[in-house]
């Protein structure tokens, strides 16, 4: 081999050498940084899952603070419940049973809103939570508005309390000092027809020309003739109540006129499907029979019940004077 062969042998043996030195140089530098790389990062997630950052601290408070109160709005919303449970007893038990009333039913106050109204609170970790307390909240106000609505219709009926006394259809259509009942009201075996049949009233026996008085204060909505009834006269009292007094001998009021309790309207008789003279009585509560037993004063005593009698007569004959007049 020459010199000059020789120095370029040497040449690239040189070269080589510093081509592997800087590979590996290279080499070793990334060996440094993955190691780097994987130790930082099994130092965050230890860092993550083992321990809390002041960040994570504080988004952990505020989500337990946020459930919190969550549950105190829960517990809030079920004592409203409550109370408005007792609300409803009250209205519905001893309210509404002392005017008269029905309960009172609104469409759609015990039927939840549909899914629609809370789809924006989807899609979050505590939506369950959420979505049960807005609609908790929301079937909380719908029962208020039933009982503002309620209470509103018994403010109402308050008003007209002295009203409604003397109208309801307490007081006995016959002399009470003559009271004697023949005829239940409910099924019965009917005396003409032979059959088992409801009797919608109550019967008082007594004679031809017996007075028959107002029971409450009302309008004389029908008077005449009508299939069994004979002779039958309707007067409504207003507040849902009706009643009826049939088989009469004679009529002493006319359609439209106004009557008061214990006003005497008719003489007692034995017209239409009739066996005897007597009274049928019927008490109707919007638009429904009902016992008339149950509204009767039969305790009251015989000379109040006789100045009740004087009183509604003695002003029917003023109030005729005045219309002459």
């Amino acid at each position: 081999m020459g010199r000059k062969e020789l120095k370029r042998a040497k040449r690239e043996a040189k070269r080589e050498r510093t081509s592997l030195s800087i590979r590996y140089g290279i080499y070793g530098v990334l060996r440094y940084v993955l190691v780097g790389f994987i130790v930082v990062s099994v130092i965050n997630l230890v860092f993550t899952y083992g321990f809390n950052t002041p960040k994570m601290n504080n988004i952990w408070r505020g989500n337990a603070e946020l459930i919190a109160r969550y549950e105190i709005l829960n517990e809030k919303i079920r004592s409203t419940e409550r109370t408005l449970d007792e609300l409803k007893h009250r209205d519905y038990a001893v309210y509404r049973s002392l005017f008269g009333e029905d309960t009172l039913s609104l469409p759609g106050i015990y039927t939840d809103y549909p899914a629609a109204k809370y789809a924006d609170l989807e899609g979050e970790r505590f939506s369950p939570l959420m979505v049960a307390t807005w609609k908790n909240l929301d079937r909380v106000a719908r029962r208020l508005y039933l009982q503002s609505v309620s209470l509103d219709q018994l403010q109402e009926l308050a008003a007209d309390k002295e009203l409604m006394a003397t109208a309801m259809p307490a007081l006995l259509p016959i002399d009470i000092r003559k009271f004697r009942s023949l005829g239940p009201f409910g099924m019965r075996l009917h005396p003409v027809y032979g059959y088992y049949r409801m009797h919608d009233g109550v019967d008082f026996g007594g004679r031809t020309g017996d007075p028959i008085y107002a029971a409450g204060d009302g309008f004389v909505s029908f008077t005449g003739r009508a299939g069994g009834y004979g002779i039958n006269i309707v007067v409504d009292h207003g507040f849902g109540y009706q009643t009826r007094y049939a088989h009469l001998s004679r009529m002493l009021v006319t359609n439209g006129q106004w009557v008061k309790r214990g006003e005497q309207i008719a003489e007692m008789g034995s017209t239409g499907t009739s066996t005897s003279s007597h009274l049928h009585y019927e008490v109707i509560y919007r638009g429904n029979v009902v016992n008339p037993a149950p509204y009767f004063q039969t305790d009251m005593d015989p000379a109040e019940f006789e100045k009740i009698i004087e009183s509604a007569n003695d002003d029917m004959i003023f109030d005729q004077w005045d219309e002459m007049q």
